[in-house]
């Protein structure tokens, strides 16, 4: 992923030229981000429950290298957010607006 995870300072000018209003662009962003958030916890979820066991026993329980390589992967990778807000400045993000009369 081109998406770079250390923290960045963002310019608030370009995140606002986008819809005119930097709230909304903000609004937008963090509907994406909650998105992406959740997808991320779901693969990572499908690929821990092949390694989960009906075992309580702490004794019983080991290390699975696997299992922690993976985890690894998902921590190393990039924050929700700035992925949403790279994807919202190159403009891959869709969104449309709600008009009163749509609403009515």
């Amino acid at each position: 992923m081109a998406t770079n995870p250390s923290i960045v300072t963002r310019d608030t000018d370009k995140i606002a030229a986008v819809t005119g209003n930097l709230y909304e662009s903000v609004s937008i962003i963090s509907k994406r981000a909650r998105q992406v958030s959740s997808k991320m916890k779901e693969e990572l979820n499908n690929k821990l429950a092949e390694f989960a066991s009906g075992v309580d026993n702490l004794e019983e329980v080991f290390e699975n290298r696997e299992q922690i390589e993976i985890s690894k992967f998902y921590e190393r990778m990039p924050k929700a957010g700035s992925m949403a807000i790279d994807e919202f400045l190159e403009g891959k993000t869709y969104y449309s607006h709600r008009n009163a009369e749509d609403e009515a």
